[in-house]
């Protein structure tokens, strides 16, 4: 999310007197079949498993698709959930097997086999969506299939494996109501986690009931629950405000967040640190203004994360200085050993060492409706403009026209919020910086390719941490993204929901089967 800390450590603010276990082991019996409602700013990129590589829509998988392995609360590694075990064959972590639960159900009533759990995995890496988890797959060579046994066979040595089969890359569907080589396309869901998704209005909400054929790790698959999706914070805590959602989450305004307090009678807060990342990515093909690494360097050198988190967010985030965030294996201050300070004069010389025409335009976009985005946008423009050296114009759009423009490289720059797949240093390389990254910048590195291939070896990820730190250095030498902040987690119900500090740990996993009224 490691030598330092194993995992997330999460501080739950929470009223006097009231326990947390309370909040789990005593629900109110009356309101058990009334349907709690979570309020969220994120969105939801796709229904299908195939196209969505996002918070807002991993979120969803968590709960109505089973994984062959999930994450437990704080864990560091992950346990079954759709199958009964999983193991590395031999010692070079090059073959997966696992055997799956027996009486697994989708929706349908069809029950699944191993053959659903291929043709899931197989589907991801062939439609290959601009905006799906395909690359989070890339060591997966190929996938067999025999009853309820499945095996991975991988390219090259790979550690990390089980935690990307935990994540919402290995949601499992329904093979008979999903095309093997295109999207799904309608708003329906055929898994088998701890939900089943009975209504869904793009933007606007999903309906969550009770999945009463879940088999898997969870114990209690949770009361009903109604996702509502508001356009942006403001909207989300004007919901709040009216009491239209007994929990809010991801994210209130920062100013909203600044002012939050556990002594309020009329809420439940818990703040936990979180392993969510924010980086300003920066377009390195050919044709582009920052194709050059010192024209990279020169934007590096006159960020100022401090002012950022003072200004935008309230200090409700943390300044961030390495790819890696603190609390993970291999976390360093890379960017700030680099650029320590805001230096006007040595961006400059690197500018004219470049050749590059000053002022530099660049074109900047940015998500409308995620977080401060504009905000930040705006603060970002002002200090590249201020040294005289750049020019920058900044262009919001809609989340899914946001994602299809990065993709196909259509910004000089963009800021985009990054959340920790699984709690491992991994999580933050290939999809990040590795050659042909979810990031879509151009960037490739064959040292930063080896080094993430090398700490995929070690079964012990402690012993990752020189490689990682390594590859750090060479993003603060090369420059194809800024870290910017580390978030603060936080989420906020009304004193009759308890389970919210359960919500997002830093495994990955949304637990809404938490939640519960008391």
């Amino acid at each position: 999310m490691r030598s330092a800390r194993t995992r997330i450590l999460a501080t739950v603010l929470v009223l006097a007197g009231v326990g947390v276990g309370g909040w789990q082991l005593l629900p109110a019996k009356e309101n058990t079949g009334k349907a709690i409602t979570v309020g969220t700013s994120d969105a939801v990129t796709s229904l299908d498993p195939a196209g969505a590589y996002d918070a807002g829509s991993w979120a969803l998988f968590s709960n109505v698709f089973q994984s062959l392995l999930t994450f437990e609360p704080d864990g560091v590694a992950p346990v079954p959930d759709a199958a009964q075990s999983c193991d590395f064959l031999g010692t070079d972590l090059t073959v997966y097997r696992c055997t799956l639960r027996k009486g697994l159900l989708f929706p349908g009533g069809r029950a699944m086999t191993a053959e659903d759990v291929k043709y899931s995995f197989d589907r991801v890496k062939r439609i290959n969506s601009d905006v799906g988890p395909a690359s989070l797959l890339e060591t997966l060579h190929s996938v067999d299939a025999d009853g309820l046994t499945v095996t991975f066979h991988l390219s090259s040595p790979d550690a990390t494996f089980p935690f990307k089969v935990a994540t919402g890359a290995g949601s499992i569907v329904d093979r008979t109501r999903y095309p093997s080589d295109a999207l799904r396309k309608d708003d329906g869901a055929d898994g088998t986690g701890p939900y089943t998704l009975t209504s869904y209005v793009k933007d606007k909400k999903a309906v969550l009931a009770r999945n009463k054929h879940y088999q898997g790790d969870v114990q209690d698959s949770g009361r009903p629950v109604v996702l509502r999706y508001y356009a942006d914070p403001a909207a989300l805590e004007k919901a709040w405000k009216a009491k239209d959602v007994d929990v809010a989450t991801r994210q209130l305004p920062p100013s909203v967040l600044a002012g939050l307090s556990p002594s309020d009678p009329r809420q439940r807060v818990s703040e936990a640190d979180s392993a969510e990342t924010r980086n300003l990515v920066l377009n390195t093909a050919a044709g582009s203004p920052l194709h050059d690494r010192r024209v990279r360097q020169a934007v590096a050198l006159l960020i100022n994360r401090e002012e950022l988190v003072s200004k935008v967010y309230e200090g409700t985030t943390d300044p961030l200085y390495s790819l890696i965030p603190a609390g993970i294996t291999g976390h360093t201050t890379s960017f700030f050993d680099a650029y320590p300070t805001p230096d006007a004069q040595k961006a400059r010389a690197l500018l004219t060492a470049a050749g590059a025409r000053v002022p530099v335009r660049l074109a900047y976009g940015y998500a409308q409706g995620r977080g401060a985005a504009a905000e930040e946008a705006a603060e970002l423009k002002r200090q590249l403009e201020a040294s005289g050296l750049f020019e920058v114009d900044t262009k919001g759009y809609e989340w899914t026209d946001f994602q299809k423009r990065y993709a196909s490289g259509r910004f000089d720059a963009y800021a985009v919020g990054w959340v920790a797949d699984f709690p491992d240093p991994d999580t933050f390389g290939a999809p990040l910086v590795g050659t042909g990254s979810s990031m879509k910048n151009g960037y490739g590195s064959e040292d930063v390719d080896r080094l993430i291939l090398d700490s995929q070896r070690f079964s012990d990820r402690s012993r990752t941490a020189e490689d990682f730190q390594r590859l750090q250095g060479i993003v603060a030498r090369d420059v194809p993204l800024i870290p910017l902040w580390q978030r603060k987690e936080y989420v906020v119900s009304s004193e009759a929901v308890g389970g919210g500090q359960y919500l997002s740990d830093g495994t990955g996993v949304f637990r809404l089967w938490r939640l519960g009224w008391i």
